[in-house]
């Protein structure tokens, strides 16, 4: 009975062993495996065999790119203004035996040399170069920290700067004159924006003034065109009255010669035909030579009788 028990002990203990022996190594991840103390090889996915008691895995390496926020650091920049920034440093690891082996702690050191390099940009650039030139101190972190972490088999793929932090009374100035700077551009905007409205007001009562203008002058126009109208109607009127006038009297005298009249009367009706085209309202009225004559006669007799009753 004992003998079994004892079986049974060793049969657990070797599967155990066994069980320890083997190690499954996960997607984007590798294992620094030592044996008796010295690097023998480096595990990437799939399953592995150790030797038991004499291999171990000395480290786990995550493959992924990591990302690590470094605390604000003090840097001075060249017109001697002291500020804080604080940076993040995107990595990889690209070897897992040089960074098992290349530097004791691997993340302190980034974040070291990460410092020293920023201190050494931002002592070239003075404080409004710092605030405006981000995209510019990245890029040059990024050359700086590309060749450097090499021997510890890390490759850092970005840094970013996360918040540059002036001294207090740098960011009251600062927020003085964004305020001064909004205020004067809201009065200039104020002063264009009254400018166009007077512009369009000239305008609009410069449009208007045309409008009415054109307006009278179409009004004059229309008014003229009437009165030249009525005028043209008017004088036709009077020259068709006229014309019936001088036709009943021409018709008239017609009449009176057909009956028999003598050439004495005709001259005299036609004289009186003429006194009445006149009436008044003609201007001008131009008397044929005969009438003239005629008229000259009626005159002399006119006078002659008159000296008669006078003798008498």
């Amino acid at each position: 009975m004992i003998g079994f028990v004892t079986m049974l002990i060793l049969i657990l203990v070797v599967l155990c062993v066994i069980a320890s022996c083997i190690r499954i190594v996960p997607q984007a991840q590798a294992m620094v495996v030592e044996r008796l103390g010295a690097y023998l090889d480096t595990w990437h996915v799939g399953v592995h065999f150790k030797v038991p008691f004499i291999d171990r895995v000395a480290k786990r390496v995550i493959l992924k790119e990591q990302v690590v926020d470094f605390a604000p650091q003090p840097v001075i920049t060249k017109d001697n203004v002291t500020m804080k920034i604080d940076t993040v440093v995107f990595f990889q690891i690209t070897d897992p035996k040089l960074y098992a082996y290349g530097v004791e702690n691997p993340i302190m050191a980034i974040e070291n040399l990460t410092a020293t390099t920023l201190r050494n940009i931002i002592g070239d650039l003075e404080l409004d170069q710092t605030l405006t030139s981000r995209e510019t101190i990245n890029t040059k972190m990024r050359a700086a920290l590309d060749v450097a972490p090499d021997p510890w088999g890390i490759k850092v793929n970005r840094v970013e700067l996360k918040n540059i932090i002036p001294p207090a009374a740098i960011q009251d100035a600062m927020e003085k004159q964004m305020k001064a700077e909004r205020e004067r551009r809201e009065a200039i905007l104020r002063a264009e924006g009254e400018k166009k409205s007077t512009i369009l007001v000239a305008e609009g009562k410069k449009q208007s003034a045309i409008l009415d203008a054109e307006a009278d002058k179409q009004a004059a126009i229309l008014h003229a065109e009437a009165e030249k109208e009525r005028r043209i109607r008017e004088a036709e009127g009077q020259a068709e009255a006229i014309l019936k006038i001088q036709q009943a009297n021409a018709d008239g005298i017609r009449m009176i010669k057909e009956a028999g009249a003598d050439e004495a009367v005709l001259r005299i009706k036609s004289l009186e035909a003429f006194a009445k085209a006149a009436d008044g309202k003609a201007t001008k009225i131009i008397i044929p030579s005969e009438i003239q004559s005629m008229a000259g006669l009626v005159k002399s007799m006119t006078e002659i009788a008159a000296a008669d009753e006078a003798g008498h």
